[in-house]
């Protein structure tokens, strides 16, 4: 479902007529040497696209123009090879609406010492062509990611990708659908928000379905198509004999299996890119979603309960920013604390839907009471996940903008069994530290749902945040209240 080969990022050179034909020549030819090798790179996941040197305010606003329409372009990578006289780029900035990247390099890695003269000078003036194209996206006031460093250098190159990950979540948005089955859970806050003011600025639209509408596709769903799919969970998951064919809850794996195709079909019909569904409005559905949110977060879909559309649209562009990665992406909610002093820590889970893309082995397939929403007794994928490195992140309306919080976490092992949990879990200490890292979650106004990430970082997140012109707050391991409430302090001024 999420093909980042698909994405472009185009890789723009500047200068000026002013060097003459052989300087220029040379420019071109370095300029697509090194876009060959940006395209080449195992690190970076998109398309690197050379672009022929511009040399004119006409030329850089044609780039751009072109940028803005084509369908693939996620963004531009821009470099100043020689001194490009930064006017002529106002005209092409003011209209572009694509991410930037500067890359400040240059072609050599190092100062030839016994053969540097002024043709070598002329040619090689990244040091200060990139100084006068970064002082004019300042005064504009423009966003952009600046990477300094040599295009070989594999810090340099990780960079890049980090940023066009960012990018591709960011393009991923534009023009999305999120569909919401009934609406937020009622009286709930942070899951709400403004959905005119999140499409205006984010770019993707999110709309309601009544539940019966989802109904009448899960209806139509054949007893092949279940019957296929019952199959494929007794082949993927340790399935309880119950539920196993014979068994005398098998009726209810299938009523799953029925929910999960009809949910895909009704996606894939509304070019959906993720959904919210809720237990206080179930009108038709035997049972709440459990395997079947997980499995469609687990084929890239974004998914939150209780309604919470800036949850599951979050969801979704962290899993393109992770795709191909190593570890997973999920819904994801701080359930239940372990306040031992000397081992705090958090235990995440969520009624039913948790990503099984972040499991740790095979997940078991079990049937248990949801004991709320008066429902059908609900089937799921229960499992562990992993210790490591991990981080939380969450969007909250503020109502007069939209803030991304992340906090990076370390995920624990677990170290006692939870026979009687039977939900999928997992268990992480909150960086700076346990009271620390609540506090300054509470503090910031962060949300109860999140997405859990296992392959992405907190500059991934940075990158997303720039890109979409929003407010980001980073809890990690230097994090300090005092200096945390200050920056919260700048940030209503600054947006105010």
């Amino acid at each position: 479902m999420i093909n980042l080969k698909e994405y472009e990022v185009w890789f723009i050179t500047g200068s000026q007529h002013l060097y003459g034909e052989e300087t220029l020549k040379k420019v071109a030819e370095h300029s697509q040497q090194i876009a060959r090798a940006l395209d080449s790179a195992s690190q970076i996941p998109v398309k690197v696209v050379f672009k022929p040197t511009v040399k004119s305010p006409e030329e850089i606003y044609s780039i751009c123009q072109e940028a803005n329409t084509a369908k693939n372009c996620i963004g531009i990578i821009a470099w100043m090879h020689t001194f490009s006289p930064a006017k002529m780029w106002i005209g092409g900035l003011k209209i572009l609406q694509k991410p930037v990247l500067h890359l400040h390099t240059q072609f050599n890695r190092d100062i030839p010492w016994d053969s540097i003269d002024m043709d070598f000078m002329n040619l090689n003036q990244s040091a200060h062509g990139d100084r006068e194209f970064g002082f004019i996206m300042s005064r504009m006031r423009l966003e952009r990611k600046v990477v300094v460093g040599h295009w070989q250098d594999n810090e340099t190159l990780e960079q890049v990708n980090t940023w066009s990950r960012a990018a591709a979540g960011w393009h991923d948005w534009q023009g999305a659908r999120f569909v919401r089955f009934g609406d937020n859970m009622r009286y709930v806050a942070v899951t709400d928000g403004d959905k005119v003011e999140a499409e205006m600025k984010f770019g993707y639209a999110v709309n309601t379905h009544g539940v019966g509408d989802l109904v009448k596709v899960v209806n139509a769903i054949s007893d092949g198509e279940i019957d296929k799919l019952t199959t494929e969970y007794e082949e993927r998951y340790a399935v309880v004999a119950s539920l196993r064919k014979g068994g005398d809850q098998y009726n209810s794996i299938r009523e799953a299996a029925k929910i999960e195709l009809g949910l895909k079909a009704f996606l894939q019909d509304g070019n959906f890119k993720g959904f919210t569904d809720t237990f206080e409005d179930l009108h038709g559905l035997v049972q709440l979603p459990g395997i079947a949110a997980q499995r469609l977060m687990g084929q890239g879909y974004g998914f939150a309960a209780e309604g919470d559309w800036k949850t599951a649209a979050l969801v979704r562009a962290m899993k393109v920013m992770g795709s191909g990665l190593k570890g997973g992406n999920a819904f994801m909610e701080d359930y239940t604390y372990h306040f031992d002093p000397a081992d705090p820590m958090v235990l995440g889970s969520h009624m039913l839907e948790i990503c099984e893309s972040i499991a740790d082995g095979k997940p078991k397939c079990e049937i248990h009471p949801l004991g709320i929403g008066g429902k059908a007794d609900p089937v799921r994928l229960v499992f562990n996940v992993a210790g490591g490195t991990a981080l939380n992140a969450s969007v909250v309306d503020m109502g007069n903008r939209f803030r991304l919080l992340v906090n990076e976490v370390e995920a624990v092992a677990p170290k006692h069994d939870l026979p009687k949990l039977p939900v999928a879990r997992v268990l992480w200490k909150p960086y700076p530290d346990m009271k620390t890292g609540c506090a300054a979650w509470i503090l910031a106004g962060g949300a109860h749902h999140t997405c859990y990430s296992q392959n992405l970082t907190s500059e991934h997140l940075g990158d997303f945040a720039d890109i979409a012109g929003i407010e980001c707050v980073l809890i990690g391991k230097d994090t300090n209240l005092r200096q945390l409430k200050n920056e919260l302090k700048w940030s209503e001024v600054y947006y105010r």
